[in-house]
């Protein structure tokens, strides 16, 4: 079934200590635009995140927003810098010393000092954080592909609806037209028997030359091969719209085609209730080709 473009999903998820959220989301795009925002200190995973992103979607505009809580994670590291400790009790012995002064050196005391102790965070391990990330990320997309399937369904009916409801209504254009063309070219032969009777009253009309004019005009509005292919061009529509596969450039294509061939019969069919329908069936396309535009 057909996807929407349009789509948003959310999963949060505490691993190796860290919480963990993600959020999906995407608006319509010729292409597939995807930006990530996170925290800098793992930015370093952006690209296995596109990577992702790229096998689920494969168009639209994308923006990935990730937060991570890393408070439970935080392993301190603390070191001692003892050179320098020892340098303080030592300066501290020759003050005691100097001045006469009995204090007693403690550990508290030279641990007050600068510098003495240093309190580091412990090296996480990068691929152990990516997965964690794109752990999460996953159920984020797994709920955004069902978000954007249920919308593809919709899409999908809407569109089946317009068609058929014309179809239904309207007897197609093509069926119009089939059924419309002989009746215009008897009705053109018709006025052109009274136009020349008109012009050459008593004359004998030439009825070779009557049915000469009646088949060129016939040729000429004849459009067999536009209503062929505009009946397989929505054959086609029915079938991409229960299509696995992402459809919505090949059917923004396909629309194109069905307008164009629109425009053909109606500039050769030279009848006013066929252009009234195809009037109306250029209606239903603009509307099936917005709804289209959603497609992924």
């Amino acid at each position: 079934m057909v996807k929407s473009m349009t789509g948003y999903g959310r999963a949060r998820e505490t691993r190796s200590g860290r919480d963990i959220t993600v959020e999906v989301r995407s608006v319509n795009n010729r292409y597939l635009d995807c930006t990530v925002k996170m925290p800098r200190a793992y930015i370093f995973a952006e690209d296995a995140v596109k990577a992702r992103v790229q096998k689920a979607v494969s168009r639209g505009k994308v923006d990935v927003f990730i937060t991570i809580d890393t408070s439970a994670a935080d392993e301190a590291v603390v070191k001692l810098n003892r050179p320098l400790a020892q340098g303080y009790y030592k300066a501290l012995c020759e003050i005691n010393e100097a001045c006469g002064l009995e204090s007693e050196i403690t550990a508290s005391t030279i641990a007050r000092f600068p510098d003495v102790l240093t309190v580091t965070k412990a090296e996480e391990d990068l691929e152990c954080v990516a997965a964690d990330l794109c752990a999460v990320l996953d159920d984020a997309l797994a709920a955004y592909n069902r978000m954007r399937a249920t919308e593809g369904e919709r899409l999908a009916a809407d569109i089946l609806n317009m068609v058929f409801n014309y179809k239904k209504n309207k007897k197609f254009v093509t069926g119009m037209v089939e059924e419309r063309s002989p009746q215009t070219v008897a009705e053109y032969r018709a006025r052109l028997t009274a136009k020349m009777e008109e012009v050459l009253q008593s004359t004998t009309i030439d009825e070779a030359r009557i049915l000469t004019e009646a088949a060129i005009f016939a040729d000429k509005i004849a459009v067999d091969e536009e209503t062929v292919r505009l009946r397989s061009h929505v054959s086609q529509l029915r079938t991409m719209l229960v299509s696995d596969e992402p459809m919505g450039r090949k059917m923004d294509f396909l629309i194109q085609e069905v307008n164009r061939e629109s425009n053909t019969i109606g500039s050769k069919c030279n009848d006013i209730t066929i252009a009234r329908d195809v009037v109306a069936l250029k209606a239903e396309v603009e509307k099936i080709r917005e709804q289209v535009q959603n497609i992924e």
